[in-house]
This record gives structure tokens, sequence and C-alpha cells, in this order.
């Protein structure tokens, strides 16, 4: 399956398939270039030695994995292997790993020599289904969620479904979480996926619909000057509750997940936790609203005391709705009770 996203001379190509990683070096790879692989150390190593391998010149980078890795340090040392390595503007910056990955390594393409070609191959659902296609990279910094960061579309991305089966299950349920929020805010029939619990054997379609509606969201609106917005549904308080402290061990799409809750409207919100229920994506938890409350309106969405935010009152169709920052906090202490 391939998926063209046309942005003028920004298009590219997303590609979904089983054992796509195979395929993907010969895909990517230009004999006359370099090519450096950005990766992760919980990602396997054949994935990224398989770009390596058919590469005249490459070189790869391995970073520890994890959230907090997302960092200026990180992206100090890859830039430091990338003058090393003598990359120039015609060669290419390659992700191999999850969302992490995607993000710095997209950072670092839109920003290395102001800008080289950058490709993607997400090995995680939340990568295939988020941080791989859209152009939106960044970095953490002072605790906040890519409040550094950079538009710069990939060149191309190549998802390998097989690569799933590596992934325990919070990781591939994680992913699912973005899928969910898009089927929500756009595609009650892939909603009903989700509740008929077909979504696992039916991955391929169900990530396919997914990016069909990000593809189109993107396309009408790149800089996420206005439509693009939609894809923020839940990441208002997610980010709030992933950027406090004492909940750094929940990952991105619990917490989005948790977000969603709040902007359902209150006839479709069981549906939702029943959802989000059967994919492992809803807990009880402790939650501290002054630190969410704080983390959240330090996020790049809040403008002065009032935020607008993505609300599903009916499966399939959204509205945006600007709040006051607080009455937005209380909404959600009212849902979200732990």
């Amino acid at each position: 399956m391939i998926i063209p996203v046309r942005l003028g001379e920004s298009s590219y190509d997303i590609e979904i398939s089983r054992g796509a990683i195979d395929l993907a070096a010969e895909k990517i790879v230009k004999k006359d270039r370099k090519i450096l692989v950005v990766t992760d150390s919980g990602v396997p190593k054949e994935y990224s030695e398989a770009i390596k391998g058919v590469a005249r010149k490459a070189k790869v980078v391995t970073f520890p994995m994890g959230e907090e890795n997302k960092s200026l340090a990180t992206y100090a040392k890859i830039c430091e292997e990338l003058l090393e390595f003598n990359l120039q503007r015609g060669d290419a910056i390659v992700s191999v790993g999850g969302g992490v990955c995607s993000d710095i390594a997209g950072f670092i393409a839109a920003t290395y020599m102001r800008g080289v070609d950058f490709y993607t191959v997400p090995t995680t659902t939340l990568a295939a289904t988020d941080a791989s296609v859209g152009g939106k990279n960044g970095i953490d910094f002072c605790g906040k969620k890519n409040i550094l960061g950079a538009f710069l579309q990939p060149k191309g991305v190549i998802i390998d479904t097989d690569a799933f089966k590596t992934l325990d299950k919070r990781q591939y349920a994680s992913g699912l979480a973005e899928i969910i929020k898009m089927a929500a805010t756009s595609d009650a029939e892939l909603f009903r996926i989700f509740e008929e619990g077909r979504a696992e054997e039916e991955i391929e379609t169900v990530i396919e619909r997914s990016l069909k509606i990000k593809k189109y969201v993107v396309e009408q609106d790149e800089k996420e000057s206005g439509l693009r917005k939609i894809l923020n549904f839940g990441h208002t308080i997610g980010h709030g509750i992933e950027s406090s402290e004492g909940m750094s061990d929940l990952y991105h799409g619990e917490c989005v997940a948790l977000g969603m809750i709040p902007m359902c409207g209150e006839k479709i919100r069981p549906r939702v936790i029943a959802v989000l229920e059967k994919c492992g994506l809803y807990r009880e938890l402790c939650y501290d609203w002054e630190k969410i409350t704080e983390a959240t309106f330090h996020d790049k969405k809040a403008d002065g005391d009032t935020v607008t935010v993505t609300v599903v009152n009916e499966i399939g169709c959204f509205e945006m709705q600007t709040m006051k920052c607080l009455e937005l906090i209380e909404l959600a202490k009212n849902c979200l009770k732990g």
C-alpha cells in the first residue's frame, strides 16, 4: 500500500507492507551519497544494518532509548557525529525506530547545514501513525515536550508492520492511542473496528485509514494554522500529564488517551473509555493537578488565559472550542478522577 502525501515540492510517499524494511534500503539509498542512520538502543540492530548494508558509505549512530534522551545533549552528540562523518547537504539522514528517533533525527535534518534530506523507517505503532508523518520534528527542553522544533517533511516513509511484533503490549497500545484519536475525530467506521476488537488482526487497514486522515489534514494545513489542530485532540491535557513530575513512567500514547476523555461529550465518553480499556489505555491514577496545570499551560498551544482545543461530541466529528485554561483543568478533574 502506497499513500502519497501531496505538498508540492515537499511531496512524498508513505509505504505500508509486511517486510518493508528489506525493501527500504533500496528505496532510500543512493549509491553516490552518504547515509547517517539514527536509531536507539531499544531498536533491533538488524533494522539499521539493513539500511547501512547497501549504502556506499553509511554510519549508524545509536543513542540510549527513552523520552529523556530527546534532548539538547543527544542533539549535540549526533551533530558531532555528523561533522566527524563529514555529511554534506547532498547526503541524507535516516531515522530507524520509534517516535523519539523520528523527532530528534528530523530536527537534526532540519537544522544541520540548514537542511538535509530525511527519511523515516518507523518500527513502532506510535511512530508509524504519529511522529513519522507530517513533518513536525523537535526535542524536549527544560521539561517541556517538543518546545524546540522545526517543520521538515521527510523524503519518504516506509512502514514495516512486521516490526511491531518486537513491541511489548504497552508500547504497541501506545501507538493505538493516536489511531483512536483520529478515529474519534474523523472516522466512525475505524472507531467501530476498535469497538469490535478487530484492530490488531486488521492492523494494516487500521494504520492505512488513520494515515489517510492525517495525510488529508497535513495536505490542507501543513504548518498547523487551522485544520491540523484536530491532530492535537487529547494532547493538551495529555502533554500536561506527560510533562508533570511523577508521571514519567507513562508512555506518550497512554497520556494522550487520558487527555482525550475530558474532550469527549458526555454521550460518547463511555464509548471512548470502553475502547481505551479494551486496548489497555485506561487507568485510574493519582493526579497532581497543580503540577499538571503548570505543565499544561507552558504548552505552546496556550494563548494567555485561554486555549483552543478539539472537542468530540459525536464519533467521527469534531469541533474547535476556545476555553479558559482553568475551565479546562476543572473539566479534566471531573472526568479523570483518581
